[in-house]
């Protein structure tokens, strides 16, 4: 996959006034790194991949109740994350676009095999089934131990917002991990994307993520 053009087009930044979302006029990415929220920094252009899957799938992009909506991540909210993380993970062979669909970029929702978001979008699918909102679950992209482009799964909670990844089975806070995050979905609306790091973003980023 393929990930284009992270950058702020006219119209993702008026959806995101409509929002009201409020983008800080200056930007310190390293201030927030030990922060237990993720913080961002204005509308991103979404993943062209991303705009595909809602074309072919607009059941599993729509938005539900426009609120501010975090769980407790109480022991069985965890542990509910940690056996959809591992059971995915296992569930689901690691290949590339390419040698699945024969293209470099394709989102979708797994039966056998699939790649970094792949995983992503069957957690957050299986997760919304268990009653989890979807605002509280984003799809997420960052840059791994690497430097190169990864998706996992966000889990926003009162505690924190917590990291599900196909390359670890340990649930983790996401200044944990390791990765330079990027952008990820909207809470509000899981259509529009927000940039999580002011400088980065700006270049196109093959998403692969296996496990090494």
């Amino acid at each position: 996959m393929r990930l284009r053009g992270v950058h702020l087009s006219s119209a993702a930044l008026a959806a995101g006034v409509l929002l009201g979302l409020s983008f800080p006029a200056q930007a310190d990415p390293l201030s927030n790194r030990q922060a237990p929220y993720m913080r961002v920094y204005g509308v991103a252009q979404p993943p062209y991949g991303f705009v595909q899957f809602c074309e072919r799938m607009p059941s599993e992009c729509k938005s539900g109740v426009i609120q501010e909506q975090r769980l407790e991540a109480s022991s069985e909210r965890m542990s509910e994350l940690d056996k959809i993380n591992r059971q995915v993970n296992r569930e689901i062979a690691p290949a590339t676009d390419m040698e699945i669909y024969g293209q470099t970029e394709y989102w979708t929702i797994p039966t056998k095999r699939g790649d970094c978001e792949d995983y992503a979008l069957l957690k957050r699918k299986r997760l919304i089934a268990r009653g989890w909102p979807s605002s509280a679950l984003l799809m997420t992209v960052v840059r791994d131990e690497k430097g190169e482009g990864h998706a996992v799964l966000t889990a926003r909670t009162t505690q924190g917002d917590f990291v599900l990844d196909n390359k670890v089975n340990e649930i983790k806070i996401w200044h944990r991990t390791g990765y330079k995050y990027v952008m990820r979905q909207s809470y509000l609306n899981p259509r529009i994307w927000m940039l999580l790091d002011p400088v980065d973003g700006t270049s196109d980023m093959n998403l692969s993520g296996f496990p090494q």
